[in-house]
This record gives structure tokens, C-alpha cells and sequence, in this order.
């Protein structure tokens, strides 16, 4: 039986005793895009009213969302309804929802028009900003049906395709999947920002003789709501502008994989979540900084065997500086460092397709920059090479264009290494362990580094990141290092780049200051003095300083 395609659509309104932030916060960072998550949910939006002349109440709700949904059956499948129990829950979406006054209503698609010029509001070059959404709401007379639709085909629709700013108009009646007191028609009509409605097109369309018969005689209620688009879901959360606000609650999912962190919080504001990429793995993310919905964003690509705390310092000394407050900041799990990261061969184009599965995630058309160290830096050049129009810088650090001559049997020695130690995490997961660790960061730091102060308590802390890197993890990210070329396409690149390494990575900043030279129209060249592989860990403030006038450029 084919799919029956409709939508899930909820009016909300929240108490006076909620506060604005814990309601904004709570809907946009977890309930939204945990249902977009569900492969079955193509899209969600939120939208405001802008009929009400007063507060709006219960009977006038002043918010609406509503998902596409492409099998209805699978509203009632345990998947969708699980995250309707108590189990799923967390403690502050029980707390919120006790109130807010939820209408929800479920509907099949009946049929539609749409404009030559629509696109999804989803597209993330759709002009959804201001759109409007009118929603008329019908329950009609015994027996009536039929002379409804023929007034919509034959009528309706044709003269609603006049207004100026007219994209689409779906009509829907309540789902199958449901029993029926009694049977509602939903029409949905969607405008442009700039738009007539209420005009004379619009009004022509309302009042034409067969258009009050049906009104007179078809219809037995009539109901209609006018809406703003306020927000577009995505399948990861990204709002960070209700964070600093006193009224913004911690939030951690169940399952610990998904967190809001409000500014009062030690290491707030931030979200810390996922995205899932096309092949099913799971890339974990935390997301700072400008609490600006559209603000910049600079993403932050690790290098083998760690996480993204090696960025910790930077972060710290970039965003002290009053002219990178505007900016956030992304960083994320680079396939490798847990054994789950799929089944292809890991590549630097799988990696770079990683950066754009994110900024798609996090609804970004194009990233400030992209910024990267070691095979992150590889992966910040490689995704400003194949996807040029998605980002407008990249700032790559202690990489080489091409793989080095030997990698493949430089790269097996230091497996072997790990292998033979055979450490394993508490769960029993195969680790990269201690031996490995410790050549790795005496190869990554300089002597000088080890000066029993911060910064040496920063290398331990990196040596604990990679002693504690899936074996097995490591071992599929590292065929990235073993065979790519660059340098072909970095003639013709056209993006703004910048080639940063640290003044004692041992042959790098020559091969560097080659590739700078290399780049299509030039880029910049920086030697970071007195810092080794991670000049991002060990001269911090000097990095920062330096990121900063790059983009100031």
C-alpha cells in the first residue's frame, strides 16, 4: 500500500507562568529537532500569529508549528510514540509541558498548488524570511464533500494563485490513522514575505457567488488563523539566543547525548549535540559563542586522535577579543575517535563532506571559515576546494597537500604500537593506550612546552585524549593520511586561505610556506614560533591573535 503523505500540526500556548526562555529554549534546542531526527518527518516549522489584537489565550493560540510528514502510518509506529512517554522524556520537557495548552491535530494531504517559484522553506536558499501562512479550518455539512472540492479545483485555487506573493495552498482532511467525531478539512495557503494578502486578489477569491454558496451552504464552521514563520527546525539544535537569559534551564537527554547549557553554567552558554550523516554515523558536536541566530560561524576540525578540547584554549583567547564576540563556534568528533564511524573508506572528501553535512545540519549556507589542524587541516582545505560556496575562508594548520612519501608504513608502525599494548577503556572497547600516546605527543610538542606549568598540564591532558582514541577507530581514520593529493585543485582555488604551523614541526613550515605559494591566488603565511604540531594548544593566545586578523581582512 503506498505511503499516505500529510502533516502534524499543533498549536501551543504557553502560561504566563512559563518563562519566555525556558519555552524558546525548550522548543527549539530539544522537541523540535528530535522529531527531525525521524527519517518519516521531512521538515518542521514554527510559526506566530499575527491575528491577535491581545494576548493570546487557549481558544487563539499565538504559536503553531507543523512537520511534513511522509507516511502518515508512521505516526504510530513505537518509534513517534515512544518519544511521547515518560522514559523519553527529560525532567525540563515534563516541566514545560505541564504548561502549555497543546491542541494537536494530524491530517492527510488532499491535494494542492503550487507556484513555478516555490521552494521548500527548508532549502537553505528558500527566501523563507517573514513568510506568511493562512489556515482556514473547515467542518462541513453532511454529505458535502464533493461540491467542495469541485469549488476548490474549478474555483478557488485558480483565483488564490493570483495573489501577488502566492507560493503555495495544500488542502488536507483529518488522518485516516485516527477515529473521526467528526470530519475537519484543513486548508494551508503560503505566502511570501511580501505579499497581498487581504488585498483585492485576495479578497476576489472570497467573495465570488459560488464562493458564498459554498460558505452559506457547504460549510458548517469556519475557522482562520493568520501566521508569521518564526524558526525552521533542523535535525540539530542551534539556538542559542534564549542561553544567556537567568530564565534558561540545563537540559540533558536521557540517553546523554544532547545538552543545552545555559551561560550561568560553568562552561555555558552551549549546545552540545549530534548530527547523523547520510551513512548513519554519528558526528557529536558543541556549538558557542554569538548568541546571534544568524551570526557567523567558524568551524573547527580536529586532528587525529583527540577531541575537540583541544581547541579549549583558543576558543578562550578568541572569544576575549570584543570584535569575535559575533562569531560561533563549532567544533565536532572527527570520524575516528569512536569505533562507530561507518562502513566506507574514510577519506580527506568523506571528511569534508562531514563539515557540509554539518553546516546543513545546523542550517548554514556557508561557514565563515574552517579552520583545521593536521588531518583537520587537510579536511578544512579539502572542503573549501570541493565546496567552495560554503565557505568563505579556511585557515589550515601543520598539514601537507599531499600525502607524504612512507605514510602508509609510518602510519601501520604506530598501529602496530597500539596493537601490541592491547589497552583496553573500562567498557573493554580496544583503546590506542599509553606507548602510543606518549611518542605521539613528544612528536606533537616542543621540548620547551614541558615546562611543568599549564602548558605541560595541557599536553597531559591531549596525551589522555589520545590514549583513550578507539583502536579500531583510529585505525579507519588513518587510511585518510595515506593517499590524497591536493595539489591539482589548489591551483584553481578561488576561496581565501591562510597556511599556519608551528615553527618546530619539524619539515612543515618549509612544505607549508610551498603550499601557501601554491594556492590559486596566494594565500597567507604564518609561522607560529615556539609551538610544534598543535600551535592551537600550545600558543593559544598567538593563534587566536593571528585567526583573528586573517578574518579581519
Amino acid at each position: 500500500m503506498a505511503p499516505t503523505p500529510g502533516v502534524l500540526y499543533v498549536t501551543m500556548q504557553p502560561a504566563s507562568s512559563l518563562p519566555t526562555a525556558q519555552f524558546q529554549d525548550w522548543y527549539n534546542n530539544e522537541h523540535g529537532p528530535t522529531r527531525l531526527r525521524l527519517p518519516f518527518i521531512e521538515n518542521g516549522f514554527r510559526y506566530r500569529a499575527k491575528d491577535l489584537k491581545e494576548a493570546g489565550s487557549k481558544e487563539m493560540p499565538e504559536w503553531m508549528a507543523i512537520y511534513d510528514i511522509t507516511d502518515m502510518a508512521e505516526l504510530t509506529s513505537e518509534t513517534y510514540t515512544n518519544l511521547r512517554t515518560d522514559a523519553v522524556k527529560s525532567q525540563r520537557e515534563k516541566d514545560t509541558m505541564k504548561q502549555i495548552a497543546v491542541d494537536r491535530r494530524i491530517f492527510d494531504l488532499a491535494g494542492g498548488r503550487e507556484a513555478k517559484a516555490f521552494k521548500p522553506l527548508e532549502d537553505l536558499d528558500a527566501e523563507s524570511a517573514g513568510a506568511e501562512l493562512v489556515a482556514i479550518s473547515l467542518s462541513l455539512h453532511p454529505g458535502k464533500e464533493q461540491e467542495l472540492d469541485r469549488w476548490y479545483d474549478e474555483e478557488h485555487f485558480g483565483m488564490i494563485t493570483k495573489v501577488p506573493g502566492w507560493l503555495r495552498s495544500r488542502r488536507f482532511v483529518n488522518s485516516s490513522i485516527e477515529s473521526k467525531d467528526r470530519v475537519e478539512w484543513l486548508t494551508i495557503h503560503e505566502f511570501a514575505a511580501k505579499n497581498a494578502i487581504g488585498g483585492e486578489e485576495h479578497k476576489a477569491a472570497a467573495s465570488t457567488p459560488w464562493a458564498k454558496d459554498i460558505m452559506s451552504n457547504v460549510v458548517q464552521e469556519r475557522r482562520r488563523r493568520d501566521y508569521r514563520l518564526y524558526y525552521t527546525f533542523g535535525p540539530a539544535p542551534r539556538d542559542l539566543q534564549w542561553l544567556p537569559s537567568a530564565d534558561a534551564v540545563p537540559f540533558t537527554s536521557p540517553d546523554g547525548k544532547r545538552r543545552t547549557i545555559p551561560a550561568a553554567q560553568p562552561d555555558g552558554p552551549a549546545i552540545e549535540s549530534y548530527i547523523t550523516t547520510n551513512d548513519n554515523v554519528v558526528l557529536p558536536y558543541r556549538l558557542e559563542g554569538s548568541s546571534d541566530p544568524d551570526a557567523p560561524l567558524i568551524v573547527l576540525s580536529n586532528s587525529i586522535l583527540v577531541e575537540w578540547g583541544i581547541w579549549d584554549g583558543f576558543v578562550a583567547a578568541f572569544l576575549s577579543a570584543p570584535q569575535n564576540r559575533k562569531y560561533r563556534i563549532l567544533r565536532y568528533s572527527t570520524r575516528g575517535r569512536s569505533s562507530a564511524c561507518g562502513d566506507q573508506p574514510i577519506t580527506v572528501d568523506v571528511l569534508a563532506s562531514d563539515v557540509v553535512a554539518l553546516l546543513d545540519a545546523l542550517r548554514v549556507p556557508q561557514a565563515a571559515a574552517v579552520v583545521g589542524v593536521s588531518l583537520g587541516g587537510a579536511t578544512a582545505l579539502a572542503t573549501a576546494l570541493q565546496h567552495p560556496a560554503r565557505v568563505a575562508a579556511f585557515v589550515s594548520c601543520d598539514t601537507s597537500a599531499k600525502s607524504p612519501t612512507g605514510n602508509r608504513k609510518t602510519w601501520g608502525e604506530r598501529i602496530a604500537v597500539a596493537e601490541k599494548e592491547g589497552a583496553r577503556a573500562s567498557s573493554g572497547e580496544s583503546v590506542v593506550g599509553a606507548q602510543l600516546a606518549e611518542l605521539t605527543v613528544r612528536r606533537w610538542f616542543v621540548e620547551e612546552s614541558y615546562d611543568g606549568g599549564k602548558t605541560e598540564a595541557e599536553i597531559a591532558r591531549v596525551k589522555a585524549m589520545v590514549r583513550s582514541n578507539s583502536l579500531d577507530g583510529f585505525k579507519k581514520s588513518v587510511e585518510a593520511l595515506f593517499e590524497y593529493d591536493l595539489t591539482a585543485p589548489m591551483k584553481r582555488c578561488a576561496v581565501k586561505g591562510a597556511f599556519v604551523v608551528g615553527g618546530g614541526d619539524g619539515v612543515l613550515p618549509h612544505t607549508m610556506k610551498d603550499m601557501a605559494a601554491a594556492l590559486g591566488h596566494g594565500a597567507v603565511y604564518k609561522v607560529i614560533d615556539g609551538a610544534g604540531h598543535l600551535p592551537m594548544v600550545e600558543k593559544a593566545r598567538e593563534f587566536a591573535d593571528f585567526v583573528t586578523a586573517f578574518l579581519a581582512e
